[in-house]
């Protein structure tokens, strides 16, 4: 199966924009799930946000209302816009991909159910 592969991380200060892109291969399932995670140092990896095929959309708590995850029609081009920046939101993002299977609320953050992931893009929030 292609890997994800992700771009767009840097360095922004408190307050700032940045989006993230994810290259992704998903015409073959039947369904599925696109999800973004992130890790910061000496923490677990946590799920952030997920579309599926369906158009439903999934947000962490901590970033509902500041973060939109979104996928352009051709569906192979996964993005995270992420305004209003807190140094909280510093780390390692992840672009994963669940096959046949689609994003539930209760699930999508749960790293064990997803296929294929990327190697990870950093943004770096300064106060």
């Amino acid at each position: 199966a292609q890997v994800p592969v992700e771009s767009g991380g840097g360095s922004v200060q408190a307050g700032g924009s940045l989006r993230l892109s994810c290259v992704v291969a998903v015409n073959m399932y039947r369904s599925w799930c696109l999800a973004w995670f992130r890790q910061a140092p000496g923490k677990e990896r946590e799920g952030v946000a997920a579309r599926d095929d369906m158009r439903g959309t999934y947000y962490a708590d901590s970033v509902k209302g500041r973060f939109t995850i979104s996928l352009d029609s051709a569906e192979t081009t996964l993005s995270l816009q992420m305004n209003d920046l807190k140094p909280e939101d510093t780390g390692m993002y992840y672009c994963a991909i669940r096959k046949e299977a689609w994003c539930y609320r209760y699930d999508f953050s749960k790293t064990a159910l997803y296929n294929s992931w990327g190697q990870g893009t950093q943004v770096s929030v300064s106060p």
